[in-house]
């Protein structure tokens, strides 16, 4: 558990800090960047919000709170407290047409920074679970690395950066992001800045 709950921040804090991210698209108060790897196609979701970086915090680190802002998900519900800073989750996401609902046990791993120019990080990523087997209501589905990164920018504002390294599971959510004939990320952006402010 302690190797899986290191991994899990150590592949998030390698993901940020890749050079050649891209950005695709700019809004108000969110930016939308990716980056191309081989197969691999990983997005990051940089927000400005007008809350301390510590409230930020405690509000995305709680993933039963998720529900709030994003529609993806249908239901979050603890399925172990492994430690004060990791829990595991099973999620539940909406059917996209023609598919079965999706679901996900998933490792949430929380970290405050140890200086004070390092972000507060919410790590995420699939993991196995004896007591929870896939189900053939649901079609499971894998997370490989995603979270937040949330820099202090001063007492009473802070970027949150939201990682995902993308599967194919998830790439028809993403393409029509990019293209442009859906606002899913953006949607999902403002309302997460609402929810937090």
């Amino acid at each position: 558990q302690a190797y899986l709950s290191y991994n899990n921040i150590a592949a998030l804090t390698h993901l940020a800090r890749k050079p050649g991210w891209d950005i695709a698209k700019t809004l108000d108060n969110v930016k939308l960047w990716t980056h191309e790897e081989g197969a691999v196609l990983s997005f990051k979701v940089e927000m400005q919000v007008k809350v301390p970086s510590h409230v930020a915090f405690s509000l995305l680190s709680d993933f039963r709170l998720r529900q709030r802002w994003d529609r993806h998900f249908l239901t979050c519900k603890v399925l172990q407290a492994v430690s004060e800073e990791e829990e595991i989750y099973h999620v539940t996401s909406a059917p996209t047409t023609g598919h079965k609902p999706r679901d996900f046990v998933i490792l949430v791993s929380r970290r405050q920074p140890c200086r004070p120019q390092e972000p507060y990080t919410v790590a995420v990523r699939s993991v196995t679970l004896r007591a929870m087997p896939p189900k053939p209501e649901f079609c499971r589905s894998e997370i490989l690395c995603a979270g937040f990164q949330i820099h202090s920018n001063s007492s009473t504002s802070c970027t949150v950066c939201y990682f995902n390294q993308v599967t194919p599971g998830v790439m028809p959510y993403l393409a029509a992001n990019l293209t442009g004939s859906s606002k899913s990320i953006e949607d999902t952006a403002l309302e997460c800045i609402k929810f937090l402010e």
